[in-house]
C-alpha cells in the first residue's frame, strides 16, 4: 500500500514538471526579444538564465518519470532518489550559467554598448518576470504538498530568476536615467553572484539527500509524540533511525515489550505502531524490531537514540 501511495504521488508532479517547461519556453522567447530589441547584457544574462530553466524542466521531468517506477528487484526501496540528481545536474548547469554570464558582462565593462528601446524590452522582461512568479508559486505549492524535492528545487530556481530579472530591469531604469552604460554590464555580473549562490545551496541540499540524511525536526517530533502515548503503558523504544530519499521517508525503531508477551500481541503492537506512524507522516515505510524488555542485549543500541538515556550501556549491540 505504501508503495502504491508513493508511485501515485510521484505521478502526480509530472503535470507540475510539464508547466515548468512551458513556462520556460514561453520566458526564453520573451526575455530574448527583449535583448534583441535592446542590446542589454542584462537582459542577455537573464535570456541566458531562462535557457538553463529550460533545462532543468527537462531533466526535472526525467527524474520525476524516474521517480515514479514502482520499486523492483534491483530497487527495492524504489526509485525517488531521482530527485536528487535533477537537483544537482540544476545546480550544476546553473553555475555554468554563471561563469558565461559573467565572461560577457566582463567585456561590456571594458566595451561598453548603447542600449535602445528600453520601454519595451523592461516591459517584455516584466511579463516574463509575471509569468515565472506565477508557475514559481504554484510548483512551491505542489512541492511542499507532495513532498518532492525536484519541485521545489525548480520553484526555487524561477524564483531566482524572477529577483534576476528585477534586478535587471532596475538597472536598465538606472541606466535610462543616469547614461551611465558601465551599470548594465555591473547588473549582470551581480546577477551572476546571485546565481552563484543559487546553485551552491540546490547542490548542498542534493549532497544531504544523497547522504540519506534524517528527516526534519518537525517529522521526529511527530513520531515521537506517537511512541509518547505508547510508552505510558509501560512499553519502550530506542534505536529511532529515520533517513529521507526526495518524498519518501524511511523510519526505523525497536520496541521494546514484557518478554511474557506472546509473539501475535507483540506483532499486532508492532502493526499499529507503524500505521500511526505511517499516517502522520505519509508516504513513509516504518520498519520495528522486536525486543524483550528485560534482555540486557535489548538495551545494548540505545546510545542510536536520536536523545540518548542516562544509565544506558555504551556497548555495542553484538548478534
Amino acid at each position: 500500500m505504501v508503495a502504491a501511495m508513493n508511485v501515485s504521488s510521484a505521478h502526480a508532479t509530472r503535470p507540475y514538471a510539464l508547466l515548468s517547461i512551458a513556462a520556460a519556453v514561453g520566458t526564453i522567447a520573451i526575455k530574448f526579444g527583449a535583448y534583441v530589441l535592446t542590446g542589454s547584457v542584462g537582459l542577455l544574462s537573464d535570456a541566458a538564465e531562462s535557457g538553463i530553466n529550460l533545462v532543468t524542466a527537462l531533466v526535472t521531468f526525467w527524474a520525476l518519470t524516474v521517480a515514479a517506477r514502482a520499486p523492483d528487484q534491483t530497487h527495492p526501496f524504489g526509485h525517488s532518489k531521482a530527485e536528487y540528481f535533477s537537483s544537482g545536474l540544476e545546480g550544476a548547469l546553473i553555475l555554468l550559467a554563471a561563469v558565461g554570464i559573467a565572461v560577457t558582462a566582463v567585456g561590456r565593462l571594458f566595451d561598453p554598448q548603447p542600449l535602445e528601446q528600453l520601454g519595451l524590452g523592461m516591459v517584455l522582461s516584466l511579463v516574463a518576470t509575471a509569468l515565472n512568479g506565477g508557475v514559481a508559486a504554484v510548483l512551491t505549492a505542489a512541492g511542499k504538498r507532495l513532498r518532492s524535492l525536484a519541485l521545489q528545487a525548480d520553484a526555487q530556481h524561477l524564483l531566482t530568476d524572477v529577483w534576476t530579472s528585477a534586478g535587471v530591469v532596475v538597472g536598465l531604469v538606472l541606466v535610462q536615467l543616469t547614461g551611465w552604460l558601465i551599470l548594465d554590464p555591473l547588473i549582470a555580473l551581480a546577477v551572476a553572484v546571485n546565481i552563484v549562490w543559487a546553485a551552491l545551496r540546490l547542490l548542498r541540499e542534493s549532497a544531504d539527500g544523497l547522504m540519506d540524511s534524517a528527516l526534519s525536526d518537525e517529522d521526529t517530533r511527530s513520531i515521537e509524540r506517537i511512541l509518547a502515548g505508547y510508552a505510558e503503558g509501560g512499553l519502550q523504544f530506542h534505536a529511532l533511525r529515520t533517513r529521507q530519499a526526495a518524498s519518501r521517508r524511511f523510519i526505523s525503531l525497536h520496541v521494546l515489550v514484557p518478554g511474557a508477551w506472546t509473539v501475535q500481541r507483540g506483532h499486532d503492537l508492532c502493526e499499529e505502531i507503524e500505521r500511526a506512524v505511517e499516517a502522520a507522516l505519509p508516504q513513509s515505510y516504518v520498519t520495528t524490531h522486536l525486543e524483550p524488555l528485560e534482555d540486557p542485549l535489548s538495551w545494548a543500541d540505545a546510545e542510536l537514540d536520536r536523545t540518548p538515556r542516562s544509565g544506558d550501556s555504551p556497548k555495542e549491540k553484538r548478534r
